[in-house]
């Protein structure tokens, strides 16, 4: 045999892999059977993956169910893994066998082989230590993968997503609190509507980011709980009955966050609804941050010809052609990164609806897009607050520009004249280019002083 290759072994028989690989036999079939996409899986699912990995080592060991001096070289691969040191033996595509089988198998091979190395100093993925009989003891794919799934999501949120949420919400809450004292037009319809303050209109931002917040803390509560310990189908077959509370008990002392066991594995393998409802929360907090983007940039849209009552931060050169241009760079990244993340979610709805009896089989394209979503709407999220929103300075002369201009201003005569009589003085106003100041006084309605009361008083909050 070539020296370039070595032979691995599966049920199907011998199969040649490159000598330096630490995957074996059913890893390369899988890379031969689903050469679809080019993508893998992330490498978050990968360590996840790997941590169970590790956990149950340690615990079958001391239960007895593998051998002692096999479990420091598994626990060894693991760290390892999850250190990126292996990130390149993990190739097999996204669009595999729906339960993530390949995956699971996958990491199982490195684990072994790697472990196997340690023991002998020979790259060799079943002597001795075994990938199905030792790494994989008292496990299935059915209850690894979605656990892994579970536990990929939760650190993320926690890590990456949580930190850009808070970000934004400070940001915004910070300019609301600086703008609070400037006067602006509000606007409905897109057409003028009453006075208000630019504080206000961020505080309102702010809110948004906030009850994103809260719903991601919510859900997070649900990701913690693990389908390990059902094993194939939900019943724990071949797994030892504390296996499952132990492993768990070992993730949620390594990782600093609770995890628990399952209340029902039969729903938490079958089903993916947690996946569902976490990809629908941060679906929801894209769409706010889309909106929130596309006021800010509307905002500041000019910036002589346009509405001009903020200023971005200048990050980029905006135009080939035109020199001097600059556009909302930061806001329009972030609109186009939640269509991404609104585009994950329609798939990863219907990924919710591939539970077959006791199994979905859409996992590994619901991990890859959930946690897909969670990376780019952190780094879009954490990008919009600290290059544009922290840099927004108020435009205070175009926002008392706008109010002396505005139509929407006669509402406030309304208590005084009433609504008909109103709407005439800001029919008149409009056909002759005067303010409502200047029709309304035309009429003597009210003291100069009142009229202004009436018309630019404090905005209510």
């Amino acid at each position: 045999m070539n020296s370039e290759f070595r032979h691995e072994t599966d049920s199907f028989g011998r199969v040649a892999v490159p000598a330096g690989a630490y995957y074996g036999a059913q890893t390369r079939r899988a890379m031969d059977h689903f050469a679809i996409s080019g993508r893998v899986l992330p490498m978050e699912l990968i360590y996840a993956m790997a941590r169970i990995k590790k956990a149950a080592a340690r615990v079958n060991g001391q239960l007895g169910q593998i051998p002692a001096d096999y479990v420091d070289p598994v626990v060894q691969a693991a760290d390892e893994i999850m250190a990126g040191g292996f990130d390149d033996q993990f190739p097999v595509d996204v669009f595999q066998t729906g339960s993530g089988t390949s995956a699971n198998m996958n990491v199982n091979e490195v684990m072994a082989t790697r472990a196997n190395e340690l023991l002998t100093g020979q790259k060799n993925t079943k002597t001795p230590v075994h990938p199905n009989d030792h790494v994989n003891r008292g496990q299935s794919t059915n209850d690894v993968m979605p656990s892994a799934i579970h536990i990929a999501a939760r650190l993320l949120i926690r890590d990456k997503l949580l930190p850009a949420i808070n970000s934004l919400e400070q940001r915004l809450g910070e300019k609301s609190r600086e703008f609070a004292h400037i006067r602006k037009i509000g606007r409905t319809h897109l057409q003028d509507a009453v006075v208000m303050t630019l504080g206000q209109e961020f505080s309102g931002y702010a809110a948004q980011m906030n009850l994103g917040r809260q719903r991601l803390e919510d859900v997070g509560h649900r990701l913690c709980r693990l389908a390990l310990g059902g094993t194939a189908v939900g019943t724990g077959l071949n797994a030892h009955p504390e296996m499952a509370k132990q492993v768990i008990a070992a993730i949620s002392e390594e990782t600093g966050i609770e995890f628990s066991e399952a209340v029902n594995h039969f729903e938490a393998q079958s089903a993916c609804d947690t996946v569902v409802e976490t990809s629908g929360v941060i679906k929801t907090i894209a769409v706010g941050i889309a909106k929130i983007a596309n006021d800010i940039r509307w905002l500041a849209s000019g910036p002589r010809c346009g509405l001009g009552e903020i200023r971005l931060p200048a990050l980029l050169p905006g135009s080939s052609i035109m020199p001097g241009k600059v556009n909302p760079v930061m806001c329009e990244a972030a609109v186009q990164a939640s269509a991404h993340v609104i585009g994950n979610d329609t798939t990863l709805t219907t990924a919710g609806q591939g539970g077959y009896f006791q199994l979905n089989l859409m996992l590994p394209v619901a991990a890859f897009k959930l946690i897909d979503s969670i990376n780019i709407l952190a780094n879009a999220g954490r990008g919009l607050a600290e290059k544009c929103i922290a840099g927004i300075e108020a435009n205070e002369e175009k926002c008392e520009q706008n109010i002396r201009q505005s139509l929407a201003v006669v509402t406030g005569l309304v208590p005084y004249i009433g609504y008909d009589k109103a709407a005439q003085i800001a029919a008149r106003a409009h056909e002759t280019g005067k303010t409502i100041e200047e029709a309304a006084g035309e009429e003597n309605i009210l003291p100069a002083d009142q009229l202004q009361q009436a018309l630019y008083g404090n905005p209510e909050h």
